[in-house]
């Protein structure tokens, strides 16, 4: 009997702790998705930014934000694409920024307001660099980045991480964006996105150790 309750007493602190960490795995899993979705309070501003991806949805959502009076300029981000290859190939390339920009014009964003970003950014951070540097250039101190859902607690954490509060960056997703965070374990869009979006949180947080292929 007293050997019983000596093993007994040299496991309870293991399986304590092992019924703690349980837990805490089973609550991040079911919070996360709502976790990763963040947004902030919109003032007008001196630039919005369509980051590369999702399209057309960012750029109807800037298109929204602009008719509403939010800034008087739109940027938009290009993504890294294969133009020389196709260029070598004689095959014209039409990238999704000619697009974007395409879809801000048919939804009444004049041409004089829109601007395409001069270099191709491979991710996030690059992207947050760019729009960094050229606000600075250009002495402007307040911008909305538009992106998805999902994607906004990274944006933000890499905007507080490499710029901080000057400029001002406001976070926005788009509205009817269909990510599910409260049961994205469901759809393989959502899965894809909570695995992205938090190695990418990680990689942020660890001071950006892990570099795109592209770079």
């Amino acid at each position: 009997m007293i050997e019983s309750r000596s093993r007994m007493r040299r496991w309870l602190i293991p399986g304590g702790i092992l019924l703690v960490l349980v837990l805490l795995a089973v609550t991040v899993f079911f919070t996360i998705g709502r976790w990763l979705v963040v947004e902030d309070p919109l003032v007008h501003a001196d630039v919005i930014v369509v980051l590369s991806g999702r399209m057309p949805d960012r750029a109807l959502e800037a298109a929204r934000l602009f008719k509403a009076g939010y800034a008087d300029q739109v940027w938009i981000s290009p993504p890294i694409a294969p133009v020389e290859e196709l260029n070598a190939m004689k095959i014209a390339y039409l990238g999704e920024d000619f697009y974007n920009e395409k879809v801000l014009i048919a939804k009444g964003v004049s041409p004089d307001s829109i601007r395409i970003l001069e270099h191709a950014d491979a991710n996030t951070e690059a992207e947050v660099r760019q729009v960094n540097e050229d606000l600075r250039a250009l002495q402007l101190h307040t911008v909305i980045i538009v992106t998805s859902k999902p994607h906004t607690r990274r944006v933000r954490t890499i905007w507080r991480k490499l710029v901080g509060a000057d400029p001002r960056m406001m976070v926005h997703y788009v509205q009817d964006d269909p990510f599910d965070g409260a049961h994205w374990w469901r759809h393989t869009r959502d899965a894809l996105d909570v695995v992205r979006e938090t190695l990418g949180l990680l990689n942020a947080w660890a001071g950006f150790p892990l570099r795109p292929v592209q770079e």
